[in-house]
């Protein structure tokens, strides 16, 4: 799928194109399955802060068998990876660097590790490394039925924590308990006195907001002392202020959270937390929730549901079989 103009998901386009050629320092990869992720909806706009030349494939992740591999990359053709490639990946063969493939840990199929990269790796970073979680607290969770949403609560259990999930209405609620959430709140209802409620008056110690808007200025409200509060994004649409004095009074932390810019700063993050999260995986706390998987025709489709918060779960495109 190509687009050769920007102006939303609807400009996507089936193309027939060469096998990519392969580089130094790059797998070839035979997709089996792309995930779909908020960047690309940017990315069909022209809104997202890269901005590849067009006509280009977007995609930023994906899972599959490697089809070509450079001797001592480690890999070998016939290999299950998964991968993240930042373009492309909306096509049956695609090309990554070999610092963003990983195998695919047994127990997960091609549909559940291709949004899972993105999605854990940054609920890992997030967490772990940028808002100190430790083991015995609790962790409230925004956005709580998406795929990074999912991924918070369950690298959250995997870390040791109570997790409460916020959710906008039933079904997603029922995402949020099949991902392993302890208690789910509903976003239309007073979340915040919940909170407080369900953490005997203390708040929660740390807090995952990839919504932002009226979400991210609420959060502090219910947050324990010496609370951090992670922006991991905007997907509500507004990207929300907070005055200084709100984070003083409260003795709180506000701590942002860019997975994909520290990977130049610290190159060797990803080996170590595809090594922690493939210990997760292993003892069963985490297990990516694929909320619906759609043919590569229809990629538009799939971002469209996404913009306008239908998905449940990971969204995932089907390509390839073997």
């Amino acid at each position: 799928m190509i687009l050769n103009r920007t102006g939303g998901p609807e400009q996507l386009e089936r193309a027939d194109l060469p096998v990519p050629e392969p580089e130094p320092a790059h797998l070839l990869i035979d997709v089996r399955a792309a995930g779909v992720s908020f960047p690309d909806l940017l990315l069909t706009r022209g809104e997202y802060q890269l901005k590849p030349e067009l006509p280009f494939t977007p995609g930023l992740e994906c899972a599959g068998v490697v089809r070509e591999a450079p001797e001592g990359s480690g890999f070998a053709p016939g290999e299950r990876v998964m991968a993240m490639t930042m373009l492309g990946a909306f096509a049956e063969v695609v090309r990554a660097p070999l610092a963003m493939c990983f195998p695919i840990p047994d127990g997960l199929d091609f549909e559940q590790a291709a949004g899972f990269v993105m999605n854990h790796h940054t609920a890992h970073f997030a967490l772990a490394r940028r808002g100190r979680l430790r083991a015995g607290e609790t962790l409230l969770v925004h956005g709580a039925a998406g795929g990074v949403g999912t991924a918070a609560i369950q690298v959250g259990r995997g870390l040791g924590a109570r997790v409460l999930a916020v959710v906008s209405d039933d079904p997603k609620a029922a995402v949020a308990r099949e991902a392993g959430a302890d208690d789910v709140l509903e976003s239309g209802g007073d979340w915040v006195a919940a909170t407080r409620a369900a953490t005997g008056g203390r708040g929660a110690d740390v807090i995952f907001d990839p919504v932002g808007g009226e979400r991210f200025e609420s959060s502090p409200r219910c947050l324990a002392p010496e609370g951090r509060l992670l922006v991991i994004g905007f997907a509500g649409g507004s990207i929300p202020s907070l005055a200084a004095n709100r984070i003083l009074l409260r003795n709180i932390d506000v701590v942002g959270v860019n997975w994909g810019g520290f990977l130049s700063i610290e190159p060797t993050l990803p080996a170590a937390t595809h090594e922690a999260l493939a210990a997760m995986v292993a003892a069963g706390r985490v297990a990516p929730i694929v909320g619906r998987s759609y043919p590569l025709e229809s990629a538009a489709e799939a971002l469209d549901d996404l913009d306008s918060r239908r998905a449940r779960g990971k969204l995932v495109l089907a390509i390839g079989s073997d």
